[in-house]
């Protein structure tokens, strides 16, 4: 099992794909190509699912569920008008509970 060292990103931040194809580059000693077409897999295998009506689940982070949202009124801000909020399908994630055992702990790499 790999192991990595904790990175404090701070109160928010944005993780883009090509960062974390540079982690894996420098941590696990894959190449740029390989590290970019794994974090490309990666992320097309989840989307892949979800657009086949598939829930996706990663063991001891979470899972991705669709939800289907009923039409709902609504009201414009602007003008306090009532408009339909047409109904529409969601995708929810649920952490798990390793996950939320880990930040209710504050932190961890939880290996």
């Amino acid at each position: 099992m790999l192991s990595f060292e904790p990175v404090s990103f701070g109160p928010a931040f944005t993780l883009t794909k090509a960062e974390l194809s540079e982690m894996l580059f420098e941590r696990v000693g894959l190449n740029k190509r390989e590290a970019k077409d794994m974090v490309e897999t990666f992320f097309e295998e989840i989307r892949d699912a979800l657009v086949r009506g598939e829930s996706v689940k990663l063991s001891g982070f979470g899972n991705f569920q669709l939800r289907d949202k009923p039409q709902r009124p609504g009201r414009n801000p602007k003008t306090g008008e009532s408009i339909p909020i047409s109904a529409r399908r969601v995708v929810t994630f649920h952490a798990s509970q390793k996950l939320k055992a880990q930040i209710e702990l504050g932190g961890g790499s939880g290996s």
